[in-house]
């Protein structure tokens, strides 16, 4: 799986429209929704970011692991 389209089924399974996510994280609508279609990379600030959104490792977001493991918090 894409990183883009994992973060697109994490703000979907929030039952998060890309408006109200972008809001939260103070990022422009247009930028975000090209990480979601994948026109953009996604930058490492911005997937560290989405993990402790989500509460996700980032191999969850990279689409290395299909476990929801959450963040370490030490």
């Amino acid at each position: 799986m894409y990183m883009y389209q994992r973060i697109k089924d994490l703000r979907e399974d929030s039952d998060l429209s890309q408006r109200e996510l972008v809001e939260k994280l103070d990022i422009h609508k247009t930028t975000y929704a090209n990480y979601e279609t994948g026109k953009r990379d996604i930058p490492m600030r911005f997937a560290i970011m989405l993990a402790k959104h989500y509460n996700v490792s980032l191999d969850y977001i990279a689409g290395l692991t299909r476990k929801k493991i959450p963040l370490n918090k030490d």
